[in-house]
């Protein structure tokens, strides 16, 4: 009996044994096997897409197939989140997440394509310049949002008086810009909006900066590390009003002015010069 329980053990570990050589050597085989297509990667020519729009798989397709490889690397001005990566963004979203439901703010979202006029009518010519905008397949202008506002505008137009004011809302959105990288600023981003609608005064502007500084501060982040810039265009139009700055070039130096850490002084000045502000 004794004999008999020790050749079944002998035998479930042989097969135990046998069992992971060949998950070893299936582990082996697809990692090359992955090798092996990724060094493989190809664009397909226009000839081996059928009128219609569908790729063809046949044989004959096959061999026609281009050999350039494809950059494995991300797009000019974006980035990859590896799962390290995508830990941490996680965790600073939901700590902005906790902090607005704290203040009672609800999250909404809007499409990452909206329609391109929805930009130009907002921001005029600089933010044009810097739209990811395309025409689709149906003939409409479209682009990527280079910033949530207008998404939220059109939103709650769209509900007409069906919405109960005042209207807290917040998001996390992915946004574009075709601009000038810097340091720390790449052609997408994220940002974290927080939005009060129909209150008047300044109270709600308070209250947004209580939700910042209470972020801050759970974060671990103190007045030492971080510095709170608050933007007033009443306040910028008295200062061009007595700077003697023309009323029509206001528009344009408010945009100048939202760049002055963003470019180097020497292209600032230029820019300047070109709409006869020196």
């Amino acid at each position: 009996m004794l004999i008999t329980k020790n050749l079944s053990f002998l035998i479930s570990i042989g097969m135990l044994i046998l069992l992971l050589i060949k998950i070893q050597s299936y582990n082996v085989i697809s990692y090359n096997s992955i090798r092996k297509h990724t060094k493989n990667l190809f664009i397909l020519h226009q000839s081996d897409i059928s009128t219609d729009g569908r790729k063809s798989l046949g044989t004959a397709d096959i061999k026609k197939k281009s050999t350039e490889k494809i950059d494995v690397n991300p797009p000019k001005g974006t980035r990859d989140f590896y799962p390290e990566d995508h830990r941490l963004k996680t965790w600073l979203f939901n700590s902005w997440r906790s902090v607005a439901s704290l203040y009672g703010f609800e999250e909404y979202d809007a499409p990452v394509v909206e329609n391109e006029a929805l930009f130009i009518r907002k921001a005029g010519d600089e933010v044009t310049q810097q739209l990811y905008n395309f025409v689709d397949k149906g003939d409409r202008r479209l682009s990527l949002r280079p910033e949530m506002t207008p998404s939220l505008a059109r939103m709650v137009l769209g509900k007409g008086g069906a919405l109960s004011f005042p209207i807290k809302w917040f998001s996390i959105p992915q946004c574009w810009r075709y601009e000038r990288m810097t340091r720390g600023r790449r052609r997408e981003h994220y940002q974290w909006n927080m939005d009060i609608w129909g209150v008047e005064g300044i109270d709600a502007e308070a209250e947004l900066l209580s939700a910042i500084v209470y972020n801050f501060k759970s974060l671990g982040l103190t007045s030492e590390d971080i510095g709170i810039k608050v933007n007033s265009r009443k306040l910028l139009n008295d200062m061009m009003l007595q700077l003697g700055i023309p009323k029509d070039k206001w528009a344009a130096t408010c945009v100048l002015v939202d760049k002055l850490e963003k470019i180097p002084l020497n292209e600032l000045e230029n820019e300047l010069t070109t709409i006869g502000l020196l």
